[in-house]
């Protein structure tokens, strides 16, 4: 799909996934391979843990989007997805779910997740935010444009604002305070117990 047909998909679902997608992967490609074992701002997640995270979830798109259940998938993307080359394998599934989403209908579907059946539309929400939030994680770690997309932020805010405090789910650390005149990058990363260094 060409970027133009790319935003106009965002611009249908009003989800920025592919300019999500694309920040991630940018990032992907500056790793040097020094840097995969390297800390995230996830404690228990190094660059490559972090990688193989966002991975897995992409891995998921298309088969949830053709009506598989957690019990069908099974356990095929537990463990290590990255393989021996870890930035074809975020590539290839990344493409992957690209395509998926971009069959039209897609986000009218139902999905049937863990904890219950959800829109498409609600489950690409999700998969934005997370990748918003997470390409973050994986500049932070290591080192490399951590300032993310304006669209992306202002989404991802606009997802997590209305949550209150996220670190009983488990995902997330409590959230800290930010300056009342904090940017929006600040406020959503307070929002998930994170600290805007820059």
């Amino acid at each position: 799909m060409s970027p133009r047909r790319q935003h106009q998909r965002a611009a249908r679902t009003g989800t920025p996934y592919p300019e999500a997608l694309a920040a991630f992967d940018e990032r992907v490609r500056l790793i040097t391979p020094d840097q995969w074992d390297s800390p995230t701002p996830c404690s228990d997640w190094s660059v490559r843990d972090l990688v193989n995270h966002l991975t897995g979830e992409q891995l998921w798109v298309p088969e949830l989007l053709m009506g598989a259940t957690i019990g069908e998938v099974g356990g095929r993307f537990d463990g290590d997805v990255l393989g021996a080359d870890p930035v074809a394998a975020w590539t290839d599934a990344a493409e992957a779910a690209r395509q998926a989403w971009a069959v039209p209908g897609a986000a009218d579907l139902t999905v049937h997740l863990s904890f219950g059946d959800v829109s498409g539309q609600y489950y690409l929400d999700q998969l934005t935010t997370d990748l918003a939030i997470h390409t973050w994680d994986l500049a932070e770690g290591t080192g490399r444009r951590t300032r993310l997309p304006a669209v992306l932020v202002d989404f991802a805010l606009g997802q997590i604002s209305g949550y209150g405090d996220l670190s009983g789910s488990g995902l997330f650390d409590p959230p800290l305070p930010v300056p009342e005149d904090a940017d929006p990058q600040t406020r959503l990363l307070g929002l998930t117990g994170r600290r805007d260094g820059g």
